[in-house]
This record gives C-alpha cells, structure tokens and sequence, in this order.
C-alpha cells in the first residue's frame, strides 16, 4: 500500500512539472500527444484534461514474487500448525500425568486405609475346636456342631433327639422284655448330669434283638414330650447289644411319692466333681420301670454331643413318680440339663394300642 502510494505522489509531481515547463510544447509529438481538437463554441478557459492524472492500475505480480509469498504461506501455516500440534501434545502430556497422579494418590489411599483396618480390626477368628459343651451359652446346644468336627451330626442330623411324640401309629407292638436284677453300680457327676454305670447282667430284649444296660443318668426337665407336654424330670437308660447298637429305654419322672432306686443313687453322690463314688450295697434297677409297659418307639440319636444316630429309642407312656425333694435336690445340682426339642422330619413314630 505504502509503495503504491509513493508511485501515485511521483506521478503527480511529474505530470505537474511538465504542465508548467514551456519548453514542453516544443517536444516532438511523438513525446507528448496532441491535445485534442476543441469543439466549435467551446471556452477556450476549459482545461485539457491530462491522461498522466489518472491514477495507475497497479502492475500484476510477477510469477516469482507469486510463488515467494505462496511459499511464505505455507511456511507460516506449517509454522501453526507445528505449534498446535506442540501445544495438543504437552495439553496430553498434563492431562496424563494427572490422571497418574491420582491413580497414584487413590492408590495410596487405599493401602492407607487396608493398613489401617488391618491394625484396628481382629485378625479372624480362627476355627474353634473344643470338647467342652454345656447347655447354654456360646457352647450350648445350638454350638455344638460348630465346636467339633466330630459332633457335626448336631447340626446336620435328620433323625436327632429328643423329639415331640405326637401322631404316633397305634399298632400292636410286642412287649419288652425285662432281665434287670440287683447289681453293684458306680455314680459320678460327670459335668453334665449324674451317671450311674452298673454291672453286667441287665438285658432288654425288643425287635428280636438283646440290649445290656450299661448306665443311666438324669434330665431336668424331660427332654421328650408326649403331643406336647413336657415332665419335670426323665432317666435314660443306656443299652447296647453285641454289634454296638444302642436302645435307649426312657422313662418319664412326675412329683409324687419317693422312689428308692432314685434315693439309693442320691445317697451316694460324689462331693466333688468327676469324682466316682463305688458303694458297697447293689441297686434293683427294675424299680425304676412303670407297672404298665406301653411305649412308643422310633429312630433316633444320642441327646449329647457327637449326637450319633441310629439309636432305637424306647419312651415308657406311663410316668414313674419321685418326691418333690428328690426332685429338688437334683434341681440343686442341675436346673437345666435337657437338649431342645428336635425336627422330626417325617419319622414314623409307633406306639402300643
């Protein structure tokens, strides 16, 4: 702009100079044109009107100054381009490194806070294994498949004791046979309950097959019903024949009058704990069986732990009697020592018409 500018200022100034030079018009025609000639009737006043006053057209650019200023284009466009590019790279570059940043911090953050629940949380409780039950508490009978391995039919059993004898088949059962006679007896209180472990000799014979007693013991209350009801207290007598199945015999205890194989047994308990007392005078086990001998019977297990099943189980219907302070003094010892009831899955009950 500034160079066309100077090019119109020039041609002014000559076209100026010449207009005022007289010697002008004495150049060859060839130098200057010929002014044309003037109309009839014209001012002689009226100026001539000179080409050289128009304002040049500026000259096309050459094809070399063309191809610079392409090419300087093109330079600075790559130059740009150069730079965005630059500038979108180290833009990623950033965003990179922030993102690992905070993957790094979260990171750190989460090994904090394991760190930190692994000081102030217990480490997990180990498998617990004991051969200590009880009957309440955290190793009462809702534990005591989860104590030991062993016991685990505690709690995976179908046919476990005690149960509700109620909707039971009423048929003709066969009797049981009784060979019970005076025999020496040991007592001890073992933790759980009174034991009296007595002298071979004392068979039962029911389904073809003959049971020797080997001890009884207490529960309070009774760990059967019968349709529901429940009795203050039960003992179970413990059998087994030849090939190692056991009868358990049952026999349900309501206040009433004294029993005197009960008093034989309390006359001789231990004054301590696990100790065994063996007495010097023999025990009529069969005073402790009811005048009539209907029973139920179905299949069962032991009551305590490993709560082994496949036991025959023999329940007395008739109850035998004990005195309120024979009863009271075993409550002294043991309040309660009786497993809940248990599911009775679909087992067949039978009992004598």
């Amino acid at each position: 702009m500034r160079n066309l500018i100077a090019l119109f200022a020039c041609t002014l100034a000559i076209s100026t100079a010449s207009a005022n030079d007289p010697h002008a018009a004495a150049k060859p025609a060839a130098a200057t044109p010929a002014a044309p000639a003037a109309k009839p009737g014209a001012s002689k006043a009226e100026p001539v009107k000179l080409a050289a006053l128009e304002t040049p057209k500026p000259a096309p650019p050459s094809a070399k100054a063309a191809a610079a200023q392409a090419l300087s284009e093109a330079d600075a466009e790559a130059e740009l381009s150069a730079k965005i590019a630059a500038r979108l790279a180290l833009m990623r570059a950033n965003q990179a490194a922030r993102l690992a940043a905070a993957a790094k911090a979260k990171k750190v953050s989460v090994t904090r806070r394991e760190a930190v629940s692994a000081i102030t949380q217990p480490a997990p409780a180990r498998p617990f294994h004991s051969d200590h039950w009880s009957y309440e508490g955290e190793t009462g009978p809702a534990n005591w498949g989860k104590i030991n391995a062993a016991w685990s039919k505690c709690d995976t059993g179908t046919r476990q004791s005690p149960i509700d004898l109620r909707d039971g088949m009423k048929v003709d059962l066969e009797q049981i046979t009784f060979d019970y006679k005076p025999t020496g007896f040991n007592v001890v209180d073992n933790g759980h309950t009174v034991q009296v472990t007595v002298g071979g000799g004392n068979f039962i014979t029911v389904q073809n097959r003959s049971y020797e007693l080997l001890q009884f013991h207490f529960h309070r209350p009774s760990e059967e019903r019968v349709n529901g009801k429940g009795f203050e207290m039960v003992v179970h007598m413990v059998h087994k024949d030849p090939e190692g199945k056991l009868a358990v015999l049952a026999v349900l205890l309501e206040r009433g009058k004294g029993n005197n194989m009960i008093q034989t047994v309390w006359n001789n308990l231990p004054l301590e704990k696990l100790d065994v007392v063996n007495p010097n005078v023999v025990l009529d086990v069969a005073e402790m069986l009811p005048q009539r001998r209907d029973y139920f019977t179905f299949m069962g297990s032991l009551t305590t732990p490993p709560c082994n099943e496949g036991v025959l189980w023999l329940v007395m219907k008739q109850p035998m009697q004990a005195s309120p302070a024979q009863m009271a003094l075993f409550s002294r010892m043991y309040p309660l020592n009786a497993r809940p009831i248990q599911a009775s899955s679909g087992r067949m009950i039978k009992e004598s018409n």
